[in-house]
């Protein structure tokens, strides 16, 4: 039998995520914990003479090539396999063979499991696997990659949360900031369930603007204090703080402080030797509290797929991501699974399924 090369054809698998604690947290450069989950997107490439990878995505039925030989001067916003073309190109990635290429996968579209962010991350992780470069390739790098690809590159509001949660796998907590470092969990999560709302989120329009207030909020505070940290503050400071804030930015300040509270309590919890699940969950229900009630990114749908969760026996439950549709995350008790998932639906939502923890993008 004839040895097949593996370049021939290759295989890059990578999954979506759930964000458990820090949502709109990120791009203020504050921490947060998210955990890969597992449904994927699978990128399928195999070898072909034309100089030309032909990209074919079945789940949106779309069709495209670009010739490896083509300069990139300009890349269309949103086109994140084109610019992350480009960016692996500053690190030696040179492409100097085609492939077709399908790339499908079962994680939902636009609904708040980072199925665009799994798309680049495969994307990125097979063109260095394919291609090499002048950096060493570790999971950290694919991510850093995808990240400078899909938000970088377009000037998105985005943090590093996905790529990172995506490339890195399991339960991650990703301090955001200057540091960018990061602890892993390798613990599973059981009863942890996904609920989609079938309504599309919009994440650059509800980002953009809750990044704006929540940035003018933290510099206004700046002119104020010289040394003043975001990370540092604490509840108990928050009402003499906010004297300085005009009445509009306070409810976002005030989230930013007491999510990144919360996320801290959660810490802790995943680092004891025994992860307690109820305690999870209450964490989960206060952030949401934040989500909803102050920063206002729920829609009436989402709260009724969220109270049919609880009221089915849920330990803790959440919307996910930006906001305005998208999915919601819950924890159920053990033998309450399908008690959750089919409230979930009488709800209103779309569909809803338990996933577990996954160990991150890898080449199959």
């Amino acid at each position: 039998m004839k040895k097949i090369n593996r370049k021939n054809k290759l295989i890059s698998f990578a999954p979506g995520r759930t964000c458990l604690f820090g949502d709109h947290q990120d791009y203020l450069g504050l921490p947060v914990i998210a955990c890969a989950i597992n449904r994927h997107i699978k990128l399928t490439a195999i070898k072909n003479e034309e100089k030309i990878f032909n990209i074919n995505t079945p789940d949106i039925g779309k069709k495209r090539s670009i010739n490896i030989y083509d300069k990139i001067s300009f890349v269309e916003k949103g086109d994140h396999l084109l610019s992350a073309l480009k960016v692996l190109r500053r690190y030696g990635c040179i492409p100097n063979i085609g492939y077709d290429i399908t790339i499908s996968g079962n994680l939902p579209i636009n609904a708040g499991t980072s199925s665009s962010s799994a798309v680049v991350v495969s994307w990125v992780q097979f063109l260095l696997e394919a291609f090499g470069a002048n950096h060493k390739i570790t999971p950290e790098f694919i991510s850093q990659i995808a990240y400078e690809a899909e938000v970088l590159e377009h000037g998105n509001p985005g943090g590093k949360m996905d790529q990172y949660s995506i490339g890195l796998g399991n339960i991650m907590y990703l301090e955001t900031g200057k540091s960018n470092s990061y602890e892993l969990f390798d613990c599973s999560i059981p009863g942890l369930i996904i609920g989609e709302s079938g309504i599309p989120k919009e994440t650059i329009g509800v980002l953009n603007e809750l990044k704006e207030n929540a940035w003018q909020a933290i510099h206004t505070l700046a002119m104020c204090y010289e040394n003043f940290d975001i990370e540092k503050i604490k509840k108990k400071d928050i009402k003499k703080l906010s004297l300085h804030l005009p009445d509009r930015l306070e409810p976002f300040f005030y989230a930013a402080v007491l999510n990144h509270d919360i996320t801290q309590k959660a810490l802790l919890e995943f680092k004891k030797d025994h992860l307690d699940i109820k305690k999870i969950g209450i964490l989960m229900n206060k952030h949401h509290t934040i989500l909803r009630d102050v920063l206002k990114i729920t829609l009436p749908k989402i709260d009724r797929m969220i109270e049919g969760a609880l009221q089915a026996g849920a330990y803790g439950a959440k919307i996910v991501g930006s906001g305005k549709g998208g999915s919601i995350v819950t924890i159920a008790p053990e033998g309450k699974e399908q008690q959750v998932i089919d409230e979930i639906i009488k709800a209103g939502g779309k569909n809803a399924y338990p996933v577990k923890v996954d160990p991150g993008a890898r080449i199959l």
